[in-house]
């Protein structure tokens, strides 16, 4: 009977365990956006996708309340801008987790604490004095969560691809010379006494964007028919995801940490974006996520090269298309429904559902670089709001360089003397000045790109030309 439930309590130790890290795919849940359904909407949509898992930037209450109950696990963030302080702070960590964490658990199942944000991508000194914060904040948080009873929840932090100082081939990957041993040592210590996983945030599409004569889109999509090998390791990769994931594997291997778990805490492909982006569109999208969520959900576990067989706990970005995202166009289409609530493109994120099984797509147009002549105008004239796009003018004809020259008394596109036409100009002269310093056009919403010249008569509007 003793050897009997003692191989009882191991079978459930197991089936909790494969539960754990079981390979289900969850979505990330951003919220910079003023058209947004209201959370408890929010969270059906999160279940009609079949998610297992969702990842919050903030601990919203209404949202932790929404999701109580739906067996849904759940990822909090704590800001960035507090990290500091809770690094010297135990008080403030314990009631931080009381009341961002303790209050809604366990009846929402809140798994991860996630503390900051990709802070390691941020350089000015003040973020830089937060690098050395992070792990110290991160024991503080730790030891809170011990004090008031809570073992399952881990903590740990996301982080950006360019915490690498060296990604190419593979087995090169190498964490940054100003990060590695002050930070990325302790931080990689912490996670594996505490049996936590390394977050980080990876996009195969700004690789390849950035790279595409080189690095084939097929590539970039799971389509198959194209592989590299790594002429160190000898490893053979068919896809570019496998490739940037590997090298993270190889960098905390060279720090002496290579068995610690890789969590891919955001992935996704643009829906959709500026004239001068490539490759972001509705198929693309499409393709990336449901070939990544099949691959996920492979039977037998896939994993990578250098990690086979591995689970890949995974969060695809985003929820929905976020409006007051700045930036470039990209940032506001990522995407798995619109604002209305309509799916961007059918996913099914078990992998249950066959790829052959989806609606066809419209094939994309913008899978090469656009060439030829593209303005910067206000987005919608008619409602636009006059007050919002006064200032915005003014603040694009403050940047001097005569950005506005055109437009005063007297100059050749003073007239028609209309807010709606001297915007039209001021943007597209700003962002023809200073596109390449990246400036951006958005203007908090108010502009938008087009390839239609808006020039009239004498007046001749600057512009940006791709070739």
């Amino acid at each position: 009977m003793r050897i009997f439930n003692l191989c009882l309590i191991f079978f459930f130790v197991f089936l909790s365990s494969a539960a754990a890290f079981s390979p289900k795919v969850g979505v990330n849940y951003g919220t910079l956006g003023n058209n947004l359904p209201k959370p408890s909407k929010s969270v059906e949509l999160i279940k009609s996708l079949k998610a297992g898992r969702v990842k919050l930037y903030n601990p919203d209450p209404e949202i932790l309340k929404a999701l109580n109950g739906t067996n849904i696990q759940v990822s909090i963030m704590v800001p960035n801008e507090i990290i500091s302080n809770i690094s010297t702070n135990q008080t403030m960590a314990n009631e931080w987790v009381h009341k961002n964490l303790v209050a809604y658990y366990p009846h929402t199942l809140i798994r991860y604490l996630l503390v900051g944000n990709e802070i390691l991508s941020l350089m000015g000194e003040a973020d830089k004095k937060t690098w050395h914060d992070l792990v110290p904040a991160m024991r503080k948080l730790q030891y809170a969560l011990k004090i008031h009873g809570i073992r399952k929840v881990k903590v740990g932090t996301t982080m950006a691809m360019d915490v690498l100082e060296s990604s190419f081939p593979p087995s090169n990957g190498t964490f940054r010379s100003d990060i590695a041993v002050s930070v990325m040592r302790p931080l990689l210590q912490f996670l594996n006494n505490t049996k936590s996983f390394f977050f980080i945030d990876c996009y195969p599409y700004f690789a390849w964007s950035q790279n595409y004569q080189s690095i084939s889109l097929d590539y970039a999509l799971f389509k198959g028919g194209v592989t590299y090998k790594d002429p160190v390791s000898k490893l053979t990769y068919t896809n570019l995801l496998d490739q940037m994931l590997d090298s993270v594997h190889f960098a905390m291997k060279k720090l002496g940490y290579p068995d610690i778990r890789i969590w891919i805490a955001e992935t996704g492909w643009p829906n959709g974006g500026d004239i001068d982006q490539i490759g972001a569109n509705v198929y693309n999208a499409a393709t990336y996520n449901r070939n990544l969520v099949q691959r996920l959900n492979a039977k037998p576990l896939v994993g990578t090269p250098a990690m086979p067989g591995v689970v890949l706990p995974t969060f695809i970005f985003a929820l929905f298309n976020e409006n007051q995202k700045g930036g470039q166009g990209t940032e506001r289409h990522w995407g798995l429904f619109y604002p209305t609530e309509a799916h961007v493109y059918p996913i099914d994120l078990t992998g249950e559902t066959d790829l052959a099984s989806y609606p066809a797509l419209p094939k994309p147009k913008n899978n090469e670089p656009y060439k030829g002549k593209i303005w910067c105008v206000v987005a919608e004239a008619k409602g636009a709001n006059m007050t919002a796009l006064g200032d915005a003018v003014t603040y694009a004809c403050g940047q001097g360089n005569g950005t506005c020259a055109a437009i005063q008394p007297k100059g050749l596109c003073y007239n028609p003397k209309s807010l709606i036409y001297h915007a039209n100009y001021a943007f597209s002269s700003y962002w023809a000045q200073f596109k390449s310093q990246g400036a951006t056009c958005f203007f908090n919403g108010l502009a938008v790109q087009t390839t239609k010249d808006p020039s009239h008569g004498k007046c001749k509007y600057p512009s940006v030309t791709l070739s």
